[in-house]
């Protein structure tokens, strides 16, 4: 079983990433949790340590892991610790700025290359 530990729902991936998840198994969405910017240090790791016990009972053959940084880095030091396959997606960013009214916009477009192990 392939854990998308993220915020990207795998319904929205593109062909090339579903297909980099494949080996992996089938894909389980698991929401990643917002993160109080008030939280201390010992909440994160508190938060962190839910949410790998969480991801663990799946008995999951690789874990993507990406959202806030602080939980993102204890859960994926918590899973790795336990000898679990963490990755995150590595991805091309093409931007390109568009003037409309006097203001600048700013438009990015994330392409996914692959996976790489964390």
């Amino acid at each position: 079983m392939f854990i998308n530990f993220t915020n990207h729902p795998s319904d929205k991936w593109a062909p090339e990433q579903l297909a980099a998840a494949e080996p992996f198994g089938a894909i389980e969405d698991l929401a990643f949790p917002m993160v109080d910017p008030h939280s201390t240090h010992d909440e994160v790791k508190a938060l962190a340590a839910t949410w790998a016990e969480k991801i663990e009972q799946f008995s999951p053959s690789a874990v993507l892991c990406q959202g806030e940084f602080t939980l993102a880095y204890e859960v994926a030091s918590i899973l790795k610790s336990h000898n679990w396959l963490v990755l995150t997606a590595c991805s091309e960013r093409v931007s390109t700025e568009v003037q409309e009214n006097g203001a600048t916009k700013k438009i990015s477009i994330f392409r996914f290359v692959s996976f790489r192990e964390v």
